[in-house]
């Protein structure tokens, strides 16, 4: 039903158990494509070991161009964006499969009802601690936790993983590099999805997912996001969430802007910012020779592995 895409950069123990978590607790047949970013712990071996349709960069070349490099090998109608330090719990595509039936339409993205073990404040996460990693994961206490929530869908949400139409990814051109290797990134795709018409924001409330967090970004460099978003599109992301995602929880469609336009403060902040460097210093502080990470196809040659990074 659905390509599955995650990318993951040198997190094996977190990848085995997000991919054996999709294997045993999804109804319905999914293709699963993983990124490997670098895969020194042993990642590429695994996944060739498994037979799992995979691309491959020598180095980690972010979130943005792994998950535009492996989405060309999905074939399915429908893709999700998981990240590697996921846990699928049952029922969790039952869940987008019921929702998709209800809206009767593709313009759409979904995201699951996310669990953490640290309460971060977000209102739209529940926290609950089940394990902060594979060493002392509790699966019982989580499959049993699950099966008693109560929760319902929200509107005017967007959170991961990700489910959107392949047709609407290729649609906006996927994920932006300039926002390498990763923060805001999604915030530039939610921005992308509204230009071409999509107003329908939800977190799935039967589709639960334990995250358990932020196990890749901990260890890079940032980008600083929220700047290259604000001088990028003119308004800033608070702005942007709570002036138009979250308003088509209760919004008509047609009352709701094709462009959104910036209030005062955004306007402002921007002028600050542009007398900045932005925005290509973020990317040179992180990767400075981003082009010798990547694997690129010999022309005519086919894909081999050693040249082509995938399967």
């Amino acid at each position: 039903m659905f390509s599955i895409l995650i990318p993951s950069w040198n997190n094996l123990p977190y990848l085995k158990l997000c991919i054996d978590s999709v294997r045993r607790h999804s109804l319905f047949d999914h293709e699963i494509i993983v990124h490997v970013n670098e895969g020194s712990d042993g990642t590429l071996e695994w996944v060739r070991s498994q037979g799992i349709r995979h691309t491959w960069s020598k180095g980690n070349v972010g979130v943005c161009l792994a998950l535009n490099d492996v989405a060309r090998l999905a074939t399915r109608d429908w893709i999700l964006f998981l990240n590697d330090d996921m846990f699928c719990t049952p029922g969790w595509d039952i869940a987008f499969a019921a929702s998709l039936r209800s809206l009767g339409h593709s313009s759409a993205y979904l995201s699951s009802m996310l669990i953490e073990p640290t309460d971060t404040g977000n209102a739209n996460i529940t926290a609950a601690n089940f394990g902060t990693g594979p060493d002392n994961f509790n699966e019982a206490g989580l499959l049993d936790y699950t099966a008693d929530m109560k929760s319902a869908d929200r509107d005017g949400v967007a959170l991961q993983p990700m489910l959107i139409s392949r047709r609407l990814w290729h649609t906006v051109g996927g994920y932006s590099i300039e926002f390498g290797p990763g923060m805001s990134s999604d915030d530039d795709f939610l921005m992308k999805l509204w230009l071409v018409g999509c107003r329908v924001f939800r977190s799935v409330g039967a589709s639960r997912i334990y995250h358990f967090g932020c196990k890749s970004t901990g260890r890079i460099r940032r980008n600083a996001g929220g700047r290259e978003f604000l001088m990028k599109w003119g308004i800033s992301q608070r702005d942007f969430n709570r002036g138009y995602i979250q308003q088509t929880a209760s919004a008509e469609f047609t009352d709701l802007p094709n462009v959104p336009r910036a209030p005062r403060m955004s306007r402002l902040k921007r002028v600050l910012y542009a007398l900045g460097r932005y925005p290509l210093e973020d990317l040179e502080r992180w990767e400075a020779d981003l082009p010798a990470k990547l694997t690129l196809h010999k022309p005519f040659e086919g894909t081999p592995e050693d040249e082509a990074g995938s399967d």
